[in-house]
């Protein structure tokens, strides 16, 4: 039976299972679709403001929207997730399950690469045995141990190796995952980008280079045209796409601007339809200039500072706690941003799931009470004015992470007398000094890949592949593990509320506000549609004519 009949089973299952499909998480439209009477441009391109240039373009090697952005349109998925929260066939026309732990997904009969040779089953199991086998190192390695899929953790932990992963081809269009658990929000996991599957053939032909222009095959809506670091990628439609009939865009355009000024200026030059964001100076103004072109939405995603646990005096509670409180998280939301960002008083956006949060005590206290706390914990820490308090604060090339981080810059100068030295480094440098541990304290932000609380939880789970602050807490791993045996929401809810209690008490992370999506959208850009995730499709969008 297929998980659109299996709904009703849910109560019968572990892992907050009462929440039916309110898991799977709003991604987009399906497929592109022009209504009735509008008149289509002669010339469908669209250019797109990436924000940064992308680390790499291997699904294995990369962690954020920056890459993912670009993957989504390279390539398909077994399964894709519409805006009902339903999981609906891509690769895969159908799957099913009788226990909740054993699906079979049966391929789309024909699909082929955009070079013309078949996607096999056999590119599934490759590829996520590519993903999780330690000599990847990808960042999104813990991501099927999350899954529960059979045998990932052992592999993770380096006690099995990467073909004892719970994934099999049974013949070419049939592939089986086997679980070690139920897991109610599988299918919106398995949407994520970092799985889609690549092709075996390219990686064992050009190595490394797979990836470049010329190399690189497609199973997705578009195939990669050209590629200019540092100023632009370009990607022409797939005609062997297996849903090419419904794809409108004939060319995309990604840019990397990391300027947000910049980025308003080229877009009001006509040389960008969909800019990454909105600079918080400029909104305002622009939302009274622009009008309709200004789009605002929620979505479920973090910004905050992580701290080096590993490294003093971050590995001292006191020290990070402090930091923490220090911090005027409403000005930082209200001032610093005010486009409807909220303060972050936990990890997980409120909402994520169907769940919501209760405040920590500190919330409740002024901003002064908070500072008196912060600068009790700093002084038995050994801080005070006779020996203060210094270290980096590392964040990515951006205006918007430079106010941010000069903000709190000054609340710890003023509220505790800290110094705290503002270095910025390009996308991918940050994320090689995060990975190799050789911050103090990193700006980073966590965009949820499916619509439940252990999207952004586990990536504070001990060994985790994402927890770059190498925390570890017994009782916060145990709660995780409390959530996923819970069999009612309430006791999910429950065990949820405890780990962020003790994100709250241990301070890994200073979470500073919870997002909107912000962004200039041309008038002529049709299909346009707001995401719980942020993401935006290029098979889902048309040019008017104008």
């Amino acid at each position: 039976m297929t998980i659109r009949k299996t709904y009703g089973c849910f109560q019968k299952l572990p892992l907050a299972v009462l929440l039916s499909s309110a898991f799977l998480a709003p991604f987009t439209s399906y497929a592109a679709t022009v209504p009735a009477g509008v008149e289509l441009a002669a010339k469908q391109e669209i250019v797109r403001n990436n924000g940064s240039e992308p680390a790499s373009l291997d699904p294995h090697k990369v962690e954020s929207d920056v890459e993912f952005n670009i993957l989504s349109d390279l390539f398909a998925g077994l399964i894709t997730i519409d805006n009902k929260g339903e999981a609906q066939p891509s690769l895969a026309a159908s799957w099913e399950t009788k226990d909740q732990k054993t699906w079979v997904f049966h391929l789309r009969p024909g699909i082929v690469w955009s070079d013309g040779s078949p996607i096999t089953a056999q590119d599934v199991v490759f590829s996520w045995r590519r993903l999780i086998d330690p000599k990847t190192a990808s960042p999104y390695e813990s991501y099927l141990g999350s899954m529960h899929v059979l045998n990932a953790s052992e592999i993770i932990a380096g006690k099995k190796a990467a073909d004892q992963l719970g994934i099999k081809a049974l013949d070419k269009n049939t592939l089986e995952v086997t679980l070690d658990q139920p897991l109610s929000y599988f299918l919106g996991m398995l949407a994520h980008p970092s799985l889609s599957p690549i092709s075996q053939a390219d990686v064992e032909k050009f190595g490394d280079k797979w990836t470049q222009p010329g190399n690189l095959t497609s199973s997705g809506p578009f195939k990669l045209d050209t590629w200019t670091v540092n100023e632009r990628i370009t990607a022409v439609r797939n005609a062997t796409y297996w849903d090419n009939a419904h794809t409108v865009i004939n060319k995309v355009t990604y840019l990397p601007i990391a300027s947000g000024t910049a980025d308003v200026n080229r877009y009001k030059a006509g040389e960008i339809d969909i800019t990454n964001t909105i600079p918080a100076p400029l909104f305002a103004s622009l939302k009274k200039e622009l009008g309709s072109q200004v789009h605002v939405s929620p979505y479920l995603a973090v910004y905050y500072y992580a701290m080096n646990t590993q490294k003093p005096p971050f590995n001292d509670v006191r020290v990070r706690k402090a930091l923490n409180l220090a911090i005027d998280k409403s000005i930082i939301a209200d001032k610093v941003l005010g486009q409807g960002q909220t303060p972050a008083w936990h990890l997980t956006p409120d909402n994520t799931g169907g769940f919501t949060f209760t405040k920590p005590k500190d919330a409740s206290l002024t901003q002064d009470q908070r500072n008196e706390e912060a600068k009790k914990l700093l002084k038995e820490a050994g801080f005070g004015p006779d020996h203060p308090l210094k270290f980096n604060l590392l964040y990515n090339t951006s205006e918007a992470h430079q106010r941010i981080a000069i903000a709190a810059a000054s609340m710890w100068k003023k509220n505790l007398g800290v110094d705290a030295v503002l270095q910025n480094q390009e996308w991918k440098t940050m994320l090689d000094t995060m990975h190799q541990g050789t911050y103090e304290v990193v700006r980073y932000a966590w965009i949820a890949d499916y619509n439940e609380p252990s999207t952004f939880l586990n990536t504070l789970r001990t060994g985790n592949s994402e927890n770059t602050p190498k925390f570890s807490n017994a009782t916060y791993d145990q709660a995780l593990n409390d959530a996923l045996k819970a069999t009612d929401k309430a006791d999910v809810g429950k065990a949820y509320q405890q780990a962020e209690q003790v994100l709250t008490d241990q301070s890994p992370v200073i979470p500073l506000y919870h997002y909107v999506s912000t962004r200039l959208v041309k008038p002529y850009v049709g299909g346009f549609n707001d995401s719980l995730l942020n993401y935006v499709y290029t098979k889902d969008l048309y040019v008017i004519k104008h």
